[in-house]
């Protein structure tokens, strides 16, 4: 067994994805298991044993103990970083976005994604919900941005690492950011921020 951090992860999902962008902007050691949703590897025997919910990412800390859920992990992770505000309101403002992306976001820009581009399913086979409450997620967040450089202030925070996961490939999903332009821009300084690849020109020009 290792004795370090472990991160089990598939690389489709936007909400591993936080957990390595976390880590790796903090310069944590870790060993990262690629762990595929669409091949069962989350049904097995031995990952059921570690989150009976089926669902990556998973981390294992030193010592044995295990962590789930993504908005969860980065916090664990950053909680005491330049990521967190130290002030309680401004931290309070960053847990309120952690809470809306996995609410109010997640669950329409990044499960139309899914359907639509690992799942094989046409634009006509999905809940016309999904668009529309995908649109007004982007409407909420473009109105924030238009007042502050970053979601919760003008300082990057772990709000942004959760929102920025499936926000930058909303394209994958059919939303067009292009009326989203604080939302592009943001986008542009989330990337940097973190330090990771840039999503398609096309979607962010």
């Amino acid at each position: 067994m290792s004795t370090g951090l472990v991160i089990y992860g598939d690389s489709i999902s936007g909400n591993c994805l936080k957990v390595k962008w976390v880590a790796d902007h903090l310069g944590l050691s870790y060993e990262w298991r690629e762990t595929s949703v669409l091949n069962g590897e989350t049904r097995t025997p031995e990952f059921l044993a570690l989150n009976p919910d089926g669902r990556v990412p998973v981390v294992v800390l030193p010592g044995g103990r295990v962590l789930a859920e993504s908005n969860a992990i980065i916090l664990f992770l950053g909680g005491n970083s330049e990521l967190a505000p130290k002030d309680p309101f401004q931290r309070a403002k960053m847990m309120q976005w952690l809470f809306w992306e996995q609410y109010s976001h997640e669950p329409y820009i990044a499960v139309r994604r899914f359907h639509l581009r690992y799942l094989g399913k046409t634009e006509d086979e999905l809940d016309p919900k999904l668009i529309e409450r995908g649109n007004k997620a982007l409407a909420l967040m473009e109105n924030q941005l238009g007042q502050s450089r970053f979601i919760a202030g003008d300082l990057p925070t772990l709000a942004d690492v959760a929102l920025v996961a499936y926000t930058r490939l909303a394209h994958e999903g059919g939303f067009d950011l292009t009326p989203y332009r604080a939302v592009i821009r943001w986008i542009k300084l989330t990337e940097g921020a973190l330090g990771i690849d840039a999503v398609i020109d096309a979607v962010r020009e």
